[in-house]
């Protein structure tokens, strides 16, 4: 019998944001930095590690299976990231003009934006 080691590529729940709570924190004083097709607010949090929110508005991306894209490419993204982030609580937002993007761009952005949340968090 074998043990399974855990999955460094999972997503397990102490990454995430859950509550209301955790997002109004960072949203009432962000740090922030954006493209024009992608917003990342992030502030520091008392956790052991990162966490990420996701606030991909069905008014900026209608289509559901474009919100999910996009939520699966931050999460990926984000995991591959993580362990060079600090304590931060990180939500990103997406904007209409991420519709125009295929996923090797929309790669290309998120880690121009990842980069500098590395370097602006270092000073929180």
């Amino acid at each position: 019998m074998t043990t399974l080691s855990p999955n460094v590529n999972s997503f397990p729940r102490h990454y995430r944001m859950i509550t209301a709570s955790d997002y109004r924190q960072v949203f009432s004083k962000p740090k922030r930095v954006s493209t024009p097709e992608l917003l990342f607010l992030f502030s520091s949090n008392q956790q052991p590690d990162p966490r990420l929110g996701l606030a991909i508005a069905k008014k900026q991306l209608p289509l559901a299976v474009d919100r999910n894209r996009v939520k699966r490419l931050v999460r990926e993204s984000f995991r591959i990231n993580r362990c060079e982030l600090s304590s931060l609580d990180i939500v990103v937002m997406a904007r209409k003009s991420l519709l125009n993007m295929d996923n090797t761009q929309i790669r290309l952005q998120l880690d121009k934006l990842w980069r500098q949340v590395i370097r602006k968090g270092k000073s929180l």
